[in-house]
């Protein structure tokens, strides 16, 4: 499906719910964060011997709402908005929000499989932004973007060219401070989740245990079945209490609840009947 590029002015009444909302509690946190001092920065940005050490599992999500500092909080929100709006767009917003978050906590786990032990606190949502920079690289190759605000570079080859600079970095440890591992994550997980996408593949579990010779049915229509033959024996079970009912006291003597009851399995037996 080919997709048209453009771009409104920078504007809250423009911004999709997404890409707002991520605006908005990205600036929330970083106020508290301003106040709150060094140990919110150690309690939620991401300390990879936390995680494996400690078990701070939360640290993997928590982590893309910090920042450190407000130039690093604004670039990153301008790229969200420059890149992640026509890309919001095109998807929506429920498709939007879980592919950014697939891509933050990718690069959270690059982190952490590159340096398990380390007890430097990584902030920053740059890792699940260069994921939105893959997918709007994949929607609008051929676009025009402005490197530097000078430089004009096509988004296929502005996202390569990103991910050779984040690689080449993270290996020779330049840039101390800043997880190039971790923007490489963001970047290569969302490639992956875009260009193989093989959750859209279902799981059939008599593929797996031909030995048993498992009925080539599927799970959820077993499960369908058995509560509705749950449904039909406990139904039955009351339409034979409310016969005695009417035996003993006569028809009159029912309920509501018990004539709808009546209702329901006449019309069951009719229809089983034609």
């Amino acid at each position: 499906m080919r997709h048209t590029f453009s771009h409104t002015p920078l504007s809250l009444d423009y911004l999709p719910r997404a890409i707002k909302w991520l605006l908005v509690s990205n600036i929330a946190v970083y106020i508290i964060q301003v106040f709150a001092g060094r140990s919110f920065i150690y309690t939620f940005g991401l300390v990879p011997y936390r995680v494996t050490k400690n078990f701070w599992f939360w640290q993997v999500f928590t982590y893309m709402f910090l920042h450190g500092g407000l130039f690093h909080l604004l670039f990153n929100l301008f790229i969200l908005w420059m890149f992640g709006k026509s890309v919001e767009d095109a998807w929506g917003t429920k498709p939007f929000l879980k592919y950014y978050f697939i891509c933050g906590l990718g690069a959270a786990l690059f982190i952490i499989l590159t340096g398990p032990k380390s007890m430097m606190a990584n902030i920053g949502a740059s890792g699940a932004i260069y994921g939105i920079l893959a997918a709007f690289a994949m929607l609008y190759p051929e676009a025009i973007i402005y490197l530097y605000f000078l430089i004009p570079i096509k988004a296929k080859h502005l996202a390569i060219l990103l991910g050779i600079v984040a690689f080449l970095a993270g290996i020779s440890g330049s840039g101390p401070g800043i997880a190039h591992l971790g923007h490489l994550g963001g970047l290569v997980v969302g490639y992956i989740y875009l260009k193989f996408p093989v959750w859209k593949y279902r799981f059939h579990l008599e593929r797996f245990l031909p030995i048993l010779h498992f009925p080539k049915i599927r799970l959820r229509n077993l499960f369908k079945r058995r509560v509705y033959q749950e449904k039909i024996g406990n139904l039955e079970k009351e339409v034979n209490r409310i016969l005695d009912k009417i035996l003993i006291r006569g028809i009159e003597s029912l309920t509501p609840e018990e004539k709808r009851i009546m209702d329901e399995y006449t019309r069951r037996k009719n229809k089983n009947a034609n």
